[in-house]
């Protein structure tokens, strides 16, 4: 544990350490495991400096600066305190990434429908088998080996867990809760990034920048205002506009006179075909009658 006087300096130097990286963020420490949080602090090495302290100690660290103390009312319970270059939005997307599987405990409320498959399990017969069936299990002995009867969904979403319950999914190695981690808030130059900014990553705003600048252009080339970007498409509309108006109205103009004579050739071609040429008549050669001898 540390002095005061250590405390003192501690501060001054996470402080002026502070100064040198354009992001500050702060994730909660709460229900998240100590397993979990040693995961995202190594996975973020070497770049990010991670600080956990007591709650205490790290609000004096942001107390230290007016820059930092911006992020004090986003502070809830216990939290680690981030230095880091990245982006906020990428920083807080390497920090989600790190998930944990939990087990059950009892009274806990299910956060989707727990089901259980029908089938062999490694469990040996014993206790186990009373403790399954306590738990609304249908189990059978076959072979030597724990078998369960039938699937069924064993906790509905949103019931509570019963210690009976729990026991079994624990048995069963079935662990339906989650834990995660995430930045709660960041600060980067002067802006505050809250946890609703830092959810919004790449491809989203990718793929809403490509959605909304498609509507945009599409309304643009209806009104007719040119951008640099429907600027081609106008064009080439206005030109086909412009030849459907020439052929139309038989304009002879260059562009339009090879067309409007292509299309004379196709109509006296079609023309030609539909008239019918007159049958010739057939010359019938008069038979010379025989001379009387």
């Amino acid at each position: 544990m540390m002095i005061k006087a250590q405390k003192v300096e501690f501060v001054k130097k996470m402080s002026k350490e502070a100064k040198g990286y354009s992001t500050i963020g702060i994730m909660s420490l709460d229900a998240v495991p100590d397993s979990l949080v040693q995961k995202v602090r190594n996975s973020l090495k070497p770049d990010v400096k991670f600080i956990v302290a007591r709650k205490t100690l790290a609000m004096k660290i942001l107390e230290s600066d007016p820059r930092l103390e911006k992020l004090k009312d986003y502070t809830k319970g216990n939290f680690a305190i981030l230095f880091s270059n990245k982006d906020p939005t990428e920083l807080n997307k390497v920090i989600a990434a790190n998930r944990k599987k939990l087990g059950a405990k009892p009274n806990q409320v299910s956060p989707a429908d727990i089901s259980i498959e029908s089938g062999e399990t490694s469990i040996m017969p014993g206790q186990a088998v009373t403790d399954l069936k306590s738990a609304g299990i249908d189990v059978k002995i076959e072979k030597g080996k724990v078998v369960i009867s039938k699937s069924k969904v064993l906790v509905k979403k949103g019931d509570k867990i019963s210690t009976a319950i729990s026991k079994a999914l624990k048995m069963l190695d079935i662990m339906p809760f989650e834990a995660g981690t995430k930045l709660t808030v960041a600060l980067n130059g002067n802006l505050i990034y809250t946890e609703r900014v830092l959810a919004v990553d790449h491809n989203y705003v990718t793929q809403e920048v490509a959605v909304r600048f498609a509507e945009a252009n599409a309304l643009a080339t209806q009104i007719g205002l040119v951008t640099q970007y429907n600027v081609d498409s106008m064009v080439r509309k206005a030109y086909l506009s412009a030849l459907g108006l020439g052929l139309g109205a038989e304009i002879y103009q260059p562009g339009i006179t090879d067309k409007l004579l292509a299309k004379a050739v196709r109509e006296a071609l079609s023309l030609n075909g539909l008239v019918k040429e007159e049958p010739k008549e057939e010359k019938t050669e008069q038979k010379e009658e025989p001379k009387e001898a």
